[in-house]
């Protein structure tokens, strides 16, 4: 197939792009910095400068490639813009489906997220309902909608990103809390994936039905349980005592990954954690 990643150089897409060559697909790839479209060329996929957030140029882009499939794994989190990112889920999705629906594109796959489900007893699976009250709720529902749009669009809810060049990263942000001890245990639910099976997940999207997909490791936990052993792989010291809190988040099951063939080759954050380099 001929592919267009959009957000070829972002924490997935630089690990998706070899993983689709290898796999016999063409692939074009987009950055809106020119600087790294070397970068593109040597993980073997064409660049393709873009802003995202310019329909015109998007709209000539993908009419210039014709993919036969688009896999979306824009994102604008460097500078922890919150706002920034959101927009780019709203606007960059509207205007990368627009274009697919003009130029003949039906196959779409999209980074969407894990941690929105309502709050609930048992794991939530993907017919869940999401959180129309949580702070990324606007962005995420507006991307969901947008490639819901398209004959076959494939939404990927990964969980929360860890692995070189992620915010859990030894030189990362969340790495930088840890040190400076802003971070304490609670009974908040976080759901993790290595960025590796993450980008798996993105190729083996291409072969998957329709829908949303849950893509999160094994084993769900709340901080009070992975923000030691975190600590203790980081070399920072232990976190303080946890203050009573009531749990937060929710749990997220992958057994529908499972069922489309898709496995984590990091089963579990703990033996993640503990391979950081």
């Amino acid at each position: 197939m001929k592919i267009l990643v959009a957000g070829a150089t972002g924490v997935v897409g630089r690990r998706l792009v070899p993983m689709l060559v290898q796999a016999g697909h063409e692939v074009a790839g987009t950055t809106r910095r020119p600087e790294r479209a070397e970068s593109l060329s040597d993980l073997g996929a064409a660049p393709v400068v873009l802003d995202v957030l310019d329909a015109g140029a998007v709209r000539e882009a993908v009419l210039a490639e014709r993919p036969d499939a688009i896999i979306h794994q824009l994102t604008d989190l460097a500078d922890e813009d919150f706002d920034a990112n959101s927009h780019l889920r709203i606007v960059g999705t509207r205007n990368l489906v627009k274009a697919a629906r003009e130029a003949g594109v039906e196959q779409m796959i999209a980074q969407s997220i894990a941690w929105l489900y309502v709050p609930g007893e048992r794991p939530a699976v993907e017919n869940d309902p999401l959180d129309p009250a949580l702070p990324p709720s606007k962005g995420v529902l507006a991307l969901e909608e947008a490639v819901a749009t398209m004959p076959h669009g494939v939404v990927l809810r990964y969980g929360a990103l860890y692995g070189p060049g992620t915010w859990y990263a030894p030189d990362g942000a969340i790495a930088q809390r840890v040190r400076a001890g802003n971070l304490r245990p609670s009974p908040a639910w976080t759901s993790f994936v290595h960025a590796d099976d993450a980008a798996a997940a993105a190729l083996a999207a291409l072969e998957w039905p329709a829908g949303a997909v849950n893509i999160v490791d094994d084993e769900p936990a709340t901080t009070a349980d992975w923000l030691p052993v975190y600590s203790a792989a980081l070399g920072a010291p232990l976190p303080g005592t946890a203050r009573h809190a009531a749990a937060t988040g929710r749990p997220v099951s992958n057994a529908k990954a499972l069922s489309l063939g898709w496995k984590p080759t990091v089963p579990s954050w703990r033996t993640g954690f503990a391979d950081m380099d």
